[in-house]
């Protein structure tokens, strides 16, 4: 399983990149993670937040259903939905085999520029060490 270096993780297994700003905010991708999607199984179903919706760290904003079981998704960042991923609608397997490319959950909009929104997260090292620890 991969753990790509160029984003942060949470310990509930959601991953955040810096996608680019939107002139006065930073705009957040947010995906599970490739372990995440493993343990899942195959997933049938994603249920994801309006865009405009007002997101706080840790509080779920969306469920993920497999074959297995389902999971909730939670705000890795504060900010505002800014754009969901429609395609999963149709093709929720998308997750399952590319979680860290077109299988993204959510963009949120996080105010002001020039910070480091994800910056508190989890590093790739870090992440894979708590994965390696479960």
């Amino acid at each position: 399983m991969s753990t790509p270096d160029d984003r942060r993780y949470t310990d509930q297994h959601e991953w955040a990149l810096v996608h680019g700003t939107d002139g006065t905010s930073t705009v957040v991708r947010v995906g599970i993670t490739d372990h995440a999607q493993d343990a899942l199984g195959d997933i049938v179903f994603v249920q994801l937040p309006a865009v405009g919706d007002e997101v706080a760290p840790g509080t779920p904003i969306g469920e993920v259903e497999s074959t297995k079981s389902v999971s909730d998704i939670y705000a890795p960042v504060a900010g505002v939905v800014a754009a969901v991923n429609e395609a999963l609608e149709d093709a929720p397997d998308t997750v399952n085999a590319d979680p860290y490319g077109a299988g993204w959950l959510v963009e949120i909009s996080v105010p002001g520029e020039g910070g480091d929104p994800i910056g508190g997260l989890l590093d790739a090292d870090a992440y894979q060490a708590l994965v390696d620890a479960s």
